[in-house]
Order: structure tokens, then sequence, then C-alpha cells
């Protein structure tokens, strides 16, 4: 993907909007420190910052309607305020010890940061990543342990890896149920109100709060 960015920047401007996020606000990979988690969307403070580069980015390829697009990012980043405040009061439904988000791949845990909720994934942060049974029992000792009763799928990936688990739970006497189907990689269809940044990001708070509180 960045060898396609970098080619199509040759002939239309194309601007790296995660360049501009402070550093030490970044996640890596539990298991690849070299690796930066990007699932940045999942904080909503961290993606204002990188909406911001696309401010910058239009005002100078665009100087006249400069006004224009700061008025539009002042609007739009008011939503996403309401948003965040609207996430953190949701997740206080949930009691502090159910606060656990299971799920296939490891794309909540900026989300996990913002709201203090422990996340864990079966595979890591690509989707294409691979897992084994060692992977999958790990989990369910997890689950059965802590009485973790509702796993999340995602509308990107495959089911069969959470039905895994969800075996391997019941295998051992623990009930385990899916809590809903959350927007890690991608959002609802177009012409949706999941098909929005703000309404993706309000079903899968809503999804979460449901099934855990």
């Amino acid at each position: 993907m960045l060898e396609i960015f970098e080619k199509m920047n040759e002939t239309k401007p194309t601007y790296a909007i995660a360049e501009g996020i402070d550093p030490s606000f970044l996640r890596d990979d539990m298991a690849d420190a070299t690796i930066i988690d990007p699932h940045i969307w999942f904080n909503i403070d961290i993606w204002q910052d990188a909406l911001h580069e696309i401010t910058v980015g239009l005002s100078e390829y665009d100087s006249e309607n400069k006004e224009l697009y700061e008025e539009n990012e002042k609007k739009y980043f008011a939503e996403l305020t309401e948003l965040k405040e609207y996430a953190a009061s949701k997740i206080q439904e949930v009691p502090e010890e159910s606060r656990v988000l299971v799920t296939a791949h490891d794309a909540f845990n900026y989300f996990g940061a913002a709201y203090n909720m422990e996340v864990m994934g079966l595979q890591g942060l690509s989707t294409d990543a691979e897992y084994g049974l060692g992977d999958v029992q790990e989990l369910v000792n997890v689950l059965v342990e802590r009485e973790i009763g509702a796993v999340f799928v995602e509308s990107s990936i495959s089911e069969k890896s959470i039905n895994a688990v969800i075996e391997g739970s019941k295998d051992k006497g623990h009930e385990v149920v899916i809590g809903g189907e959350l927007f890690s990689d991608a959002m609802g269809e177009e012409g949706t109100e999941e098909g929005t940044y703000i309404g993706m990001y309000r079903h899968n708070v809503d999804t979460i709060v449901e099934a855990l509180k």
C-alpha cells in the first residue's frame, strides 16, 4: 500500500495523515515493538490529530477555501468531542471487572486504552496473522478463569477463529456467547449510519456495552 500511495503522489496530492501524530501516542505490537499498531481511529483524540493534517493539506492545495476547511474542522471536531463524551459515559454502565473486550484480532487496543478496558485478540494486528491451537487454548483459559461470558466478531474477519474459542470454552463447561459484530478495519455499508465514522463508533460502543453490562 505504501508503494501505491507514493506512486499516486506523483500525479495528485497524497497525504500520510498519521505522520502528524505525536509518536508517544502510538502503540506498538506487543509481539514486535518495531511494528506500529495502525488502528489509530479508535482513539478519538489521536484521530483528531490525524484529521487536522487533512485540513492543513486541503488549505494548502486550495488556499482560497482555507477558512471553509477550518470551519468544517471546527464543527466536526465538536461532534467528535460529543462522541467521546458519549462513549466514556456509556462504558461506565459496564462493571469494572467486566470491561474485557475479546475479539478475533488486535484492533481495539487504542479503544481499550482510551476507556480503561482490557483488550484481548486471538490474532495479531493483521487480519492475515496466523493463530494456532495454543493461542485458542490460552484465550479459552482466560475466559474460563475470569468467567468472561461474551466475545465479539468483526465485520471484516471470518467467525471461524472466535467460534473455535467459544467451542473450547464450552468443552470446559463455560458458556460464552457472541456479544455482537464490531467494525474494526472497515465501516458499514454506504448510506447507513454505520457507514460513517461517528455511526460506526457509536455502534461499536453500544454493542460492547449491551453485551458486557
